[in-house]
């Protein structure tokens, strides 16, 4: 790894901004034609760490949260499915749509990476939950998606009783939070600079671009 670049996506998979990004700056890096020259880890983050286990109707959530109105979140979800047409990703909201707890989720993607399927989870997580209308707080959901994946769906859910496995996830949150992460998605490279949000693919390249110019004058 220590020759390549290492990109920490810091994320949530109940956020859809997360995976705008992450189409955006895998396209960043295709444009370049730097596939080998870098390395991504997903890195948790609870928007919603106190979530209760039924979870929240997206537009009370959202009401209650961010102040929206019906009208203002037509209009977001409107944008987002073209935004996701762009990127090739399907946004599918419907009326019954909540915001669920993802402490469980972050806990399989963390051993998924030991297993260099992280990415895949994350990704079929973010489907999953914005494509398929699932509830990926739901633990025979989230045994389906982790066996879709590859990985052995006992020794994966086993990592949910673990009380160690808990404390070092929220150890992770915490570093980030005290390094200045507020808000997701925020890309970090090589831990020395950072671009939060879902920017566009011409931020990133420049981004990358700049990293690959340090790291071959170092």
């Amino acid at each position: 790894m220590s020759d390549k670049i290492k990109i920490d996506i810091i994320s949530d998979v109940v956020c859809p901004w997360c995976i705008i990004g992450y189409k955006n700056l895998t396209q960043a890096i295709s444009e370049l034609g730097v596939q080998d020259h870098v390395v991504i880890e997903w890195q948790p983050f609870e928007l919603n760490p106190d979530m209760p286990p039924e979870g929240e109707e997206l537009r009370e959530h959202s009401a209650r949260k961010y102040g929206s109105t019906r009208e203002s979140s037509e209009l977001f979800r409107s944008d987002m499915v073209k935004r996701g047409q762009e990127v090739g990703f399907v946004f599918d909201f419907d009326e019954n749509m909540k915001i669920v707890n993802t402490l469980d989720a972050h806990i399989l993607l963390e051993y998924a990476r030991g297993f260099n399927l992280q990415t895949e989870l994350q990704l079929r997580l973010f489907a999953a939950y914005f494509s398929e209308h699932k509830d990926i707080s739901d633990h025979q959901v989230l045994v389906n998606e982790v066996a879709s994946v590859g990985l052995d769906a006992n020794l994966a859910m086993s990592q949910l009783k673990h009380t160690a496995a808990v404390e070092a996830l929220q150890q992770k949150e915490s570093e980030w939070r005290r390094v200045g992460v507020t808000s997701v998605p925020t890309v970090v490279i090589n831990r020395t600079s950072a671009l939060s949000g879902a920017h566009s693919v011409e931020s990133f390249k420049q981004m990358l671009a700049s990293a690959l110019h340090h790291k071959m004058i170092m």
